[in-house]
């Protein structure tokens, strides 16, 4: 409880320095006054740009931490991480395909409706390639083909883009960022992320379980079909929304469970929620960097993701060799 109470007040802190640092220069009070008030070129400012964004940044980091936490439970693998089932790559594959295709550009809902049916078909291949019974093998080879048939697709398009405008907005969509957002996407991402948190907050007593391999689960009671239904249906949704919103994020849903599982011990129920907070708040934190760091260069969320999440995995892995 400690550390959910810690994690939330952190999330909280950081969720406030989004909404008061930004190129309008204002103090804390008048930014706040003008966010409770909405009035005038500030309260426009505060309400319209900084509140969707920083709201985004706690719904994606939340989603990608829980999904990944999730993942690694259902698999048994501290290595696992949302990417693997294949939907966050398909999404990315819609959202080029509307990018390539003109649909965004005519249409202010066509990038984001688009990366969620990619997601969509993602699950549907999956289930389709693994089986409604299949093992966690099966899950994982049908989600690293999905995958890089994505990818594949991606690169396609890529290849045929007319000029090197179009290719440069495709691959700075896919470097992932939470800039010029609107209450519009919140409204897209939110109900999708929400029923996958809703679809994986049950799944905390067969995760546990779980832990003892899946013949003990299932004597325990726990149905291993519905239980990996409900994982992959909410890492889907959760994935697939944030990624629509914010595009290609990674080490998130990698890295967060892994430093917040030493405090958690061995459960991985108690790892579900943790890594929701742990994820918005390190979201928060790499967005607020991204607007300090290089504010006139357009600094993009996914690079400074990776710079961040690369080094600490690779520390993780070395205290993981040594025994610590």
């Amino acid at each position: 409880m400690r550390l959910l109470t810690t994690l939330s007040l952190l999330c909280l802190a950081l969720l406030t320095a989004s909404l008061l640092i930004g190129p309008a220069r204002a103090g804390v009070g008048e930014s706040l006054l003008a966010l409770w008030s909405g009035q005038g070129p500030l309260g426009l400012v505060m309400r319209e740009i900084r509140a969707p964004r920083a709201v985004l940044g706690l719904l994606v980091g939340a989603s990608l931490g829980l999904s990944g936490a999730a993942m690694q439970g259902y698999l048994r693998n501290p290595l696992a991480e949302p990417g693997l089932i294949g939907v966050s790559s398909s999404a990315a594959l819609g959202a080029v395909l509307a990018l390539q295709t003109g649909l965004a550009a005519s249409f202010a809902l066509g990038l984001p409706l688009a990366a969620l049916a990619g997601a969509l078909a993602a699950v549907g291949l999956i289930f389709l390639l693994a089986g409604p019974g299949g093992s966690s093998l099966a899950l994982i080879l049908a989600g690293v083909a999905i995958s890089a048939f994505a990818a594949a697709g991606t690169a396609l398009v890529l290849n045929l883009s007319p000029n090197p405008f179009a290719a440069g907005e495709i691959v700075f969509w896919m470097m992932g960022s939470l800039a010029d957002r609107s209450w519009l996407h919140v409204a897209i991402a939110a109900p999708v992320i929400a029923a996958g948190a809703l679809l994986l907050a049950g799944t905390g007593r067969g995760l546990d379980a779980l832990t003892l391999g899946e013949d003990a689960a299932a004597s325990l009671g726990i149905g291993m079909r519905g239980l990996r239904l409900r994982v992959v249906l909410g890492v889907a949704a959760m994935v697939g929304g944030a990624t629509a919103v914010a595009g290609a994020i990674g080490f998130v849903g990698l890295v967060v469970p892994h430093l917040l599982r030493g405090a958690v011990g061995a459960s991985p129920s108690r790892l579900l929620a943790a890594s929701a907070l742990g994820g918005g708040a390190m979201v928060l934190a790499a967005d607020i960097a991204v607007r300090l760091i290089l504010p006139g260069r357009d600094l993009k969320l996914g690079v400074v993701m990776a710079l961040i999440g690369a080094p600490v995995f690779l520390h993780l892995i070395w205290r993981q060799r040594r025994g610590l």
